[in-house]
Formats: structure tokens, C-alpha cells, sequence
């Protein structure tokens, strides 16, 4: 099996593989001050819990955009699974071609994400991930990945809201049955909601005119169903796409992890 982590700013996302299907998967919370023991015993509370083996592990790929827990990590991983982990991170095969001005600004999660995107579903092709903040990535009809758009997650909007007005609650996000709002609760949920909708709708559509053809749209993250409800552009909600991604560059990458490794 291969060990798949996606590590966000809120939670690391896991994901356990055998060859290209999805196994088990599960979140722990994302937090800088535990230690690599810390990460350790709760992985191997899941591993118990799922009635499964560190040793079942071949091989552990990780994608960060904390790059202050990826020792952490890489401690826990050699300590409890007598592995190192593969990081996601220049010089390794993807099979799309990076065109940013400095490939390594781009988020390694990003990179998962349209290589599963890619792979799965063909180019051209437009990726959403409503994560902590919203990433938009374009990848040509030739595997080209052409950049993109990063905007506040909206968690992160509905909270600047909250914390910027002194009379205004937090709220649930859940999509209220009308735009004209009777109350306040749900007139922040219509906005934030219906607003968001909107950005996401209209950041698409630019970003379709600039590509040319027909992008087919893929969106992934926490609030994607929430989002792709309403929105006229996303053509389909894949949740696992960045784990997919993972392990999709794992087999891409594993021999040369073997050689390192040998070194």
C-alpha cells in the first residue's frame, strides 16, 4: 500500500492505497507545536483503529505547504515506519509541464491536484480546491499547467466578515433558501454563500476565455458540493483529486526515491 498526506493549513489529509484504489482515508488537524511522537501515536491509533499495519506500507509520498512540519513528519515517518517519505517538490516527474515564472511558488498540492486532474479527466481542464484558501489552476489540451488564481478560502471570508463587525455573528455556512434574507444569520449566509458562488462563476469564465476551447472544470476541497450546487461552470466534484495525485506521483517517482534511498 502507499501512504498518501496532503498537509494543509487546517487538517493533513491521509490516504491510504492499494495500487490506484483508495482504501481508507482519513484528517487530523494540522498543528505546528505537536511533536513527531505527537503524530506518531495518533497515526498509530488510525493504523490500529482501521485494523491495519505500518508494515503493510511500501512506500509514503507527501504533499506540505507548511514547510516548518515537514521534518516533524519526516521524523515520525522513519521512527514509526522505518520509512522515508517522499516530498513533493521540484525535480520530480509529473508528467504535466510546469510553465509558472518560479516553478517552486507553486503550491505542491496545486501540483497534485492537476496531475490527478490530467490524468483523470484530460486536458484541457480547470482545478478548484475550496481549501483554506480557493485555488484555481489551468492546464492545457497538451498537460501545459498554465497558473491560475488564489483568492480567500471562504471559512477564511466568513470569519473576516464576523471579526470585522462588531454586530454581525458567526455563522453556519449552509445555503439559505433565498438571496432576500429576513434575518440576519441568513442574510450573511446568502452573501457569503451566493457571493462566493458568483467569484467562483465569473474567475471561470475569464479564465475559459483566456484558455480558449472548452476547459472541462473539476472542483475538490471541503466546500466543493456546497459551491458546485449552485455554480454554473464546474462540470464535476472529485474530493479525493490531491490524494489521487499523490499516489499518482508516487509511481511516477518511486524509483528514484529507491535510488536516493540506496545512496
Amino acid at each position: 500500500m502507499v501512504f498518501v498526506l496532503d498537509v494543509g493549513n487546517s487538517n493533513i489529509k491521509c490516504g491510504l492505497f492499494d495500487d490506484d484504489r483508495l482504501v481508507n482515508s482519513w484528517r487530523i488537524a494540522t498543528k505546528l507545536e505537536r511533536t513527531a511522537d505527537d503524530y506518531g501515536i495518533r497515526m498509530m491509533a488510525f493504523f490500529n483503529h482501521l485494523g491495519r499495519r505500518p508494515d503493510e506500507v511500501e512506500g509514503i509520498i507527501i504533499s506540505s505547504v507548511i514547510p516548518s512540519i515537514n521534518y516533524t513528519l519526516q521524523h515520525m515517518f522513519t521512527m514509526y515506519f522505518g520509512k522515508k517519505a517522499m516530498m513533493v517538490g521540484p525535480g520530480m516527474k509529473t508528467g504535466i509541464n510546469i510553465l509558472y515564472d518560479n516553478p517552486k511558488e507553486l503550491g505542491t498540492d496545486r501540483i497534485a491536484g492537476a496531475v490527478a486532474a490530467y490524468t483523470l479527466y484530460g486536458g484541457p481542464c480547470i482545478i478548484v480546491d475550496f481549501g483554506t484558501a480557493t485555488t484555481f489552476g489551468a492546464v492545457s489540451a497538451g498537460g501545459d499547467f498554465l497558473g491560475g488564481a488564489i483568492c480567500p478560502g471562504i471559512r477564511i471570508s466568513a470569519e473576516a466578515l464576523a471579526s470585522g463587525a462588531a454586530k454581525l455573528p458567526r455563522v453556519e455556512l449552509v445555503k439559505p433558501e433565498s438571496v432576500i434574507a429576513r434575518n440576519t444569520v441568513a442574510g450573511m449566509q446568502a452573501g457569503i454563500i451566493y457571493g462566493y458562488v458568483g467569484q467562483v462563476d465569473y474567475i471561470i469564465r475569464r479564465m475559459k476565455a483566456e484558455m480558449g476551447g472548452s476547459p472541462r472544470v473539476i472542483a475538490t476541497g471541503g466546500m466543493a458540493n456546497v459551491i458546485a450546487q449552485e455554480t454554473q461552470e464546474i462540470d464535476e466534484v472529485n474530493s479525493l483529486l490531491t490524494l489521487i495525485g499523490l499516489n499518482i506521483l508516487y509511481h511516477k517517482n518511486k524509483k528514484r526515491l529507491r535510488i536516493e534511498g540506496s545512496q
